[in-house]
């Protein structure tokens, strides 16, 4: 599956307080009496490693010590555990372990759930098989852009960053005119949760915190060692980071908030997934980093739609949102991509590709299912469009779940300076190119709005937008719904970098 992923942006902000409740199974009751969703089977084989995901009633270190013990109890190892949001990550190998950690008497474990379909390949660590930099036995899951081949781009052209005039794109946000009025703080930093960037490239490392860089695609355990957080196998994060914060240095091109810091926060692991362990580490180290701004150009796997009303699926999507929730209490406001399935997320009906780490099954879905992280509290959904300013054929859509829309086709950024086809920069399509505009843009807001909050800064991005009215026609049969000030194919319209930079509030 090669969706990328996007999130509704709600002003709704979770508090931190509401970590702790309510229970899963009764917030995701599906209204109305409406059909279930189609289960989804999970089965843990005797001597397979297993994850799961133990959330607490409370996030608090005493639930997570009582949590812990019981994980041990029932045959599991404790991986990782998160006070902060009252989540535990445990292995196991035994099969019976869910039926068991489900049964204890512990009162402080609210739900448990399996986080993957398929055994961990990267192994438990501490363990003589543990794989530090990520997994590698599943199918290699395509990058997750429109699917398009990495284009090279032309020869270098015009002054300053050569670059710039193929730039299209930050002249349809007005990133351009923006840059003569700032090119964003040195305090604010985004954190590009994605597959790793690139250290060496001329355009980023100027900008890059590696400091406050990461890497959690390691069975969802932080790992800091020395460039843990590179680019390994993929050049999604590399081409991502480039266009919300590429240096304005008279090399290459240049970004949307080119005067911010980025950093390096891997949640893929050499294959391609994003698991829920690997999200979440990703939200509360963006957290507890202090970081302003999150790009999430993915959906967190191995489900396109997460169910909220199957108990295999809701703990660990509970376990997403508390994250995200977290972090969003700590001040970091979320972008993200809405997905390249062309799919109505308003009008959710059936998903054949899920779960992708094990063997897809067609599912019917109803109105728990959610794209993760796109569709939680606040989270800015970001679509896409192409060079005329009409949605992109690929890109998900959907009245009340689009946020925002921007350029999302054949965008240039950066490449690894080591891709075999396009090094150092190239063309790509996606959603996924998308969301990083507008995390670019929500960094030059808060360089101008500095105490601004999450709230405060997804509702200037949507009232600066620039409402963009719904086409004529439209091929394939998707149609757009709503007014010219929202609409499912472009929310509340294309960002504008300049007003964000212009208006003081």
């Amino acid at each position: 599956m090669s969706s990328s992923r996007i999130r509704r942006a709600a002003l709704a902000c979770m508090a931190v307080g509401a970590l702790a409740m309510p229970a899963v199974g009764a917030a995701q009751a599906a209204p109305n009496a409406e059909p279930p969703s189609t289960p989804v089977p999970f089965t843990a084989v005797e001597g397979e490693v297993m994850s799961y995901v133990i959330n607490t009633k409370n996030a608090n270190p005493g639930m997570i010590n009582t949590a812990e013990k019981a994980v041990r109890a029932a045959g599991g190892t404790v991986v990782q555990s998160w006070p902060q949001i009252g989540v535990v990550i445990a292995h196991s190998t035994h099969a019976d372990f869910l039926t068991k950690i489900r049964a204890t008497k512990s009162p402080s474990i609210e739900s448990a759930g399996p986080t993957r379909t398929a055994p961990v390949v990267e192994g438990t660590p501490g363990t003589p098989d543990f794989k530090r930099k990520g997994a590698s036995g599943y199918k290699k899951k395509p990058e997750f852009t429109n699917g398009d081949a990495p284009a090279p781009v032309n020869p270098a052209e015009g002054p300053g960053d050569p670059l710039e005039p193929q730039q299209w794109d930050m002249q349809m946000i007005k990133a351009d005119q923006a840059h003569e009025i700032t090119l964003g703080s040195r305090n604010v930093l985004v954190g590009v949760l994605d597959s790793g960037i690139d250290p060496d490239h001329p355009d980023l490392a100027p900008n890059l915190d590696a400091a406050n860089s990461i890497n959690c695609s390691a069975a969802g355990q932080p790992d800091r060692t020395a460039l843990a957080w590179q680019d390994t196998t993929s050049y999604h994060g590399t081409h991502v980071a480039g266009t919300i914060a590429a240096a304005r240095n008279g090399v290459g091109m240049v970004g949307v908030a080119p005067g911010v810091r980025i950093a390096s926060v891997k949640v893929v692991n050499d294959d391609g997934y994003i698991f829920p362990e690997y999200a979440i580490c990703g939200f509360v180290w963006a957290a507890d980093r202090n970081m302003d701004v999150t790009n999430n150009s993915y959906y967190v796997d191995p489900f396109e739609f997460w169910c909220g009303d199957q108990p295999n699926q809701a703990p660990a999507m509970e376990a997403v949102r508390r994250s995200v929730a977290y972090a969003t209490g700590k001040g970091v406001v979320h972008a993200a991509a809405a997905g390249n399935s062309a799919y109505d997320l308003a009008n959710k009906t059936t998903d054949e590709g899920s779960p992708n780490d094990s063997t897809p099954i067609l599912r019917q879905l109803n109105s728990t299912c959610k794209d993760l992280p796109t569709e939680l509290p606040g989270v800015v959904s970001v679509s896409a469009v192409n060079n005329t300013g009409t949605k992109a054929t690929f890109s998900n859509y959907g009245l009340g779940k689009i946020s925002v829309t921007a350029p999302g086709q054949r965008i240039l950024s950066t490449m690894p300076t080591d891709h075999p086809v396009a090094p150092n920069y190239a063309l790509l399509s996606g959603t996924s190119m998308a969301s990083p505009h507008v995390a670019g843009v929500l960094a030059l807001l808060k360089s101008t709005h500095p105490s601004a909050s999450p709230a405060e800064l997804i509702a200037m991005l949507e009232a600066q937008a620039d409402d963009t009215s719904c086409p004529v026609s439209y091929p394939g049969g998707q149609t757009c719904t709503g007014t010219t000030e929202d609409n499912s194919f472009y929310g509340e319209g294309m960002v504008d970098a300049l007003d964000a930079v212009s208006t003081s509030r």
